[in-house]
């Protein structure tokens, strides 16, 4: 399974983006497929995940209300919409899959196999 992430870029404050997450090699359903952020010097942190089926979404307190996961079957892609970004939203995102995940681990990383190399997305005030 491979994953490729897009979208990222430059935008001011209380601007969009739409990140998207191509998974290839496998069947997008049977993953539940997550998005991770990383700011520099940070840890990477849990941001978003769409559980394989596409029904049950979560979404970290900080995001909640501003950014929208979603995915369509037919393109093999998962979306995050981020609206009303803000500074502190700046970092690498990365989206990661697996078909196994369980919902208690579904936040950790480490739960998670496949792997997207991240797009960066700078928002500036």
């Amino acid at each position: 399974v491979q994953l490729q992430a897009c979208g990222g870029g430059l935008v001011q404050a209380r601007c969009s983006l739409r990140l998207s997450c191509e998974v290839s090699g496998g069947t997008l359903t049977s993953y539940t497929i997550t998005w991770f952020r990383q700011a520099l010097g940070e840890e990477r942190e849990f941001i978003s995940s769409l559980w394989r089926g596409g029904i049950s979404t979560v979404y970290a307190d900080s995001v909640k209300g501003r950014f929208t996961i979603s995915r369509d079957n037919a393109k093999n892609t998962v979306f995050l919409q981020m609206n009303s970004l803000k500074p502190e939203d700046t970092g690498v995102y990365y989206c990661a899959a697996s078909a196994r995940v369980i919902v208690s681990t579904r936040r950790s990383q480490s739960a998670y196999h496949y792997w997207g190399q991240g797009t960066l997305v700078t928002v500036s005030s």
